[in-house]
Order: structure tokens, then sequence, then C-alpha cells
């Protein structure tokens, strides 16, 4: 079986940088996924943190309902991610309310059961041969894939996300299973991501960007090159304000803030994740940090324990993140392949003259 695996769409993004509202790039996606014999979409299909739930459907409905009659059948896998964890909120509210979330396991099946906003998105699609998996699923024996939001339990690079993570630790406590589960990882995440969802529903549409344009912001001043000790976040030193924030207990982060200490900080943390869940495989798939790889031989995918990360990079573009160049390495447009041997296989799909104006 040959599975393609493409993630971080982010269907509905307020920015407009979810390229495959533009049917020239679909057309670009179907023709790659032609000969796929199965579909993994590997989290963060929807964008629910920027627009109430209704209004971001209604944005992906073309889509999904384009891509469940062009697979006619062929199987499609959701694996939720952190944007769009509201989809794997029935299977894990099932586990809570029979007293079962610690024996959550690293991959768990469930079927577009009626619960929202899952059914809606199947619904949408077709009646497409769709089932959900969460938090990963196994592809091959040796190849299990997650969308790598557990990540950020770990990043030492002080993204808002990590540091309300690290806010709920101090309020919730050490896990249970010492942080090796991935109940452990619902436990501290789940809360982040539940308040994310619900502001988004609630606020208006300058409130529900807040976060989204204070991250953008930042990234701008790293991708602009400007060292740890020029560099100024609302007229603070960052150095100083990483120290203070390290301080109170809400780290460890580090104070160099550039691209290459963000690619670094999150193969570093991804291979944490799956050394603490105990995932043996020969190769792990992730998405989350929207830069795929390795490309071009680069080094640090390797897992400590043995293994290699292969990043499955994004389906969005925003000038934030660089040029519309394939030299960009956030590039968006990447399907990794997967087939019944061999290596994953990155192919990068769009070009940059496929990321011209929303329509």
């Amino acid at each position: 079986m040959r599975s393609a695996v493409i993630s971080d769409l982010h269907l509905g993004t307020r920015l407009d940088s979810d390229v495959l509202r533009r049917p020239e790039a679909r057309a670009r996606l179907f023709e790659a996924l032609s000969e796929a014999d199965q579909v993994v979409l590997l989290g963060d299909l929807l964008e629910l943190r920027q627009r109430p739930v209704a209004e971001v459907l209604d944005i992906a409905a073309p889509f999904l309902a384009e891509l469940g009659r062009f697979l006619d059948g062929r199987p499609v896998v959701i694996v939720p991610g952190n944007h769009d964890h509201q989809l794997a909120g029935g299977l894990l509210e099932r586990r809570r309310v029979r007293g079962e979330m610690a024996q959550l396991g690293l991959e768990e099946r469930s079927a577009a059961d009626g619960s929202e906003p899952l059914s809606t998105v199947a619904e949408l699609m077709g009646g497409a041969n769709l089932t959900l998996s969460y938090p990963g699923l196994w592809l091959r024996p040796d190849v299990y894939a997650t969308h790598g939001h557990y990540l950020d339990a770990h990043l030492t690079v002080p993204r808002i996300e990590c540091l309300a993570v690290s806010v709920v630790r101090r309020l919730v406590g050490p896990g249970p299973h010492g942080g090796r589960q991935p109940a452990d990882y619902e436990r501290l995440l789940g809360p982040v991501y539940g308040l994310a969802y619900e502001l988004a529903q609630a606020a208006s549409a300058r409130g529900a960007m807040a976060a989204t344009d204070l991250n953008l912001r930042v990234w701008r001043r790293i991708d602009a090159g400007k060292g740890a000790g020029a560099m100024l976040l609302g007229g603070v030193a960052v150095p100083a304000a990483v120290g203070a924030l390290n301080a109170f207990g809400l780290g460890p982060f580090r104070a160099r803030l550039t691209g290459e200490e963000l690619r670094r900080a999150g193969l570093e943390a991804m291979g944490r994740v799956i050394g603490n869940l105990g995932v043996e495989a020969g190769h792990v798939i992730f998405g989350h940090t929207h830069r795929p790889g390795p490309l071009g031989g680069e080094a640090g995918f390797e897992l400590p324990g043995g293994g290699r990360l292969t990043n499955t990079g994004s389906w969005i573009h925003n000038p934030a993140f660089g040029d519309a160049t394939l030299e960009n390495p956030y590039h968006p447009g990447v399907v990794v392949f997967v087939d019944e041997e061999g290596p994953p296989r990155i192919e990068r799909v769009l070009s940059p003259r496929d990321l011209g104006p929303a329509p």
C-alpha cells in the first residue's frame, strides 16, 4: 500500500495563507495523489483558532468536497493536531467518561460517529472512507506518523503556546506517568488547545488574531537575522526576558532566537517525545513545525535511539516565513510518500507560480 501524507493545511486561516483554497494548488495536489492507495491528513487540517468553527467549515467545504470525490472510496485518515484538536474530542471524551484516559495508546482509531466537528467534515467529504486516528498511526511496522504537537511540551524556544504549556505545568503538576504517556501530554496540552478554541468562538476578528500576530512579529525579527543580543520584543531585550521566564520556573528556554535554533530545538524536542512514548520505529513522520525535511542531505533528523525523522512541511504560505522560492525551507506544498518498503520519500508539489493571489 502506498500512503500519501500531508499536514498543516490550516484551512480557514484569517491570513488567507492556506494555499489549497486555490484551484491550481488543489490540482497539483490531486495530481500527486493520483497513485496513492491511502491519504493521511496529519494534523492541522482546519484552522480552529482564528475563526468560529462554522466559518472555518464553510471555507474548507470546497476542498473537502473535491478531495472526497477525487479519492472515490480510497481510505483517508485524519490525525488531529493542535489547531484542530477538537476533531479528536469525541474519542478523548469517551475515554474520560469511561475512566480510561490513562490507557490512550499510540494509535486509537475511530469512525466519524456523530461527534462534532468530525462528523461535519465527513459529511462535507461526501461519505468518504474516513477514519480518525489519534495521537498517531502506524503506516508500516517500522513507520509511525503523528502531527508532532507534543513537542511543544519540550521546546526551548519561548513561543506563545510553549509559554502557555509551562503555565499549565505549574498549575497541574507532574503527570502520574512521569510525562511519558500520551495521557500525560494531553493533560498539559489539552487545556491550552481548549482555551484557544473557545476564544476563537467568542472573540472578535481582532482578538482572535492577537496571538497569531505576535508570533508573526517575532518570526519577522528572527527571519531578519538579528542577533539575540540586539533583538527586542516589546522593548525588552530577549536575553533578559528569557532569563525572567526561566527565573519564574516557566523554562528552560534559550535566548538564541534564530531560524536555525528553531529548527534544531524542534527536532530535539520531537526526539524527546519519541523517546518518552517508547516509539520503536525506523522512521517517524511528523509536521507541526512547517519546515519539511530532511532536504538535500540535511543533518539533525536522526533520532537518539536510532531511526530517522521526516517532516511533512505545510500547505500555507505567508511572507513572514520568507519569499515564494524553492530555496526557502518553508516553501509550502509537500507530500510524503510511504511505500511498502524503503524510507519515506519527500515530494515538493507546488512551484512559486502556484502561489498567486487567493481567489
